[in-house]
């Protein structure tokens, strides 16, 4: 067996493309809209994206850059996940553009909106599915110095869940039939999920029959 590549990031990766976002993949992206205190609309995909919990539903994103989503969400307290799905690649590409503070990416990028019932933001009229939140915490986040970094990460509760009931079936929301965008790495990587398949947990009682059986004696 050949000796693995190693190297230490504070050292530097030595290649050609930083390996580390494509070694965190796929990503789910976070499609994140807000609104300013006077009420106007922000939508930013961010890859550093996921859920941290499912009692309650809690849902965050981290900035590697001052933004919008993260002063809107800081002022007002709320934004909104958005999924990006492949027939919104495009859009939610066009929302990745830097532009000046107080520009309205939903109609930039020609996405249709539609009001959310109790966050002020509005979401993305044609995702299969929206969440609602209501941000818990914003932290500077420290490296191992306790030096701040430039990222904050931003942790909301779910409040509000809408579903495209195109996307339910049998009572279970239809993932490969929404078929979401992740990061997969490098500026222009991204996956589509379109294929699931089905993995049951082993039975408990037969784990611990294997174990033991497999305990010395």
């Amino acid at each position: 067996m050949s000796d693995v590549y190693f190297y230490e990031p504070a050292s530097g990766h030595g290649l050609t493309h930083d390996p580390f976002k494509a070694i965190i993949a796929p990503r789910p992206i976070g499609w994140i809209s807000t609104v300013n205190r006077d009420g106007v609309a922000n939508l930013a995909p961010y890859s550093f994206f996921n859920a941290f919990c499912s009692y309650p539903p809690i849902i965050g994103f981290s900035n590697e850059r001052a933004s919008d989503s993260l002063a809107n969400a800081e002022a007002t307290g709320e934004f909104v996940f958005n999924m990006a799905t492949a027939p919104l690649a495009m859009q939610m590409s066009a929302t990745s553009a830097m532009v000046a503070p107080g520009v309205d990416e939903f109609d930039l990028a020609g996405v249709a909106r539609a009001p959310c019932r109790i966050v002020r933001a509005p979401r993305v009229a044609e995702s299969p599915a929206a969440l609602e939140c209501k941000v818990l915490s914003i932290t500077n986040l420290r490296d191992l110095e306790d030096s701040p970094t430039r990222v904050h990460l931003v942790l909301g509760q779910v409040v509000g869940v809408h579903i495209d009931p195109t996307y339910l079936t049998d009572g279970k929301f239809d993932t490969a039939k929404a078929q979401p965008l992740a990061r997969c790495g490098h500026l222009s990587d991204y996956a589509v999920v379109r294929e699931m398949f089905d993995m049951p947990r082993p039975d408990q009682a037969v784990l611990e029959r294997a174990i033991k059986d497999l305990a010395p004696r």
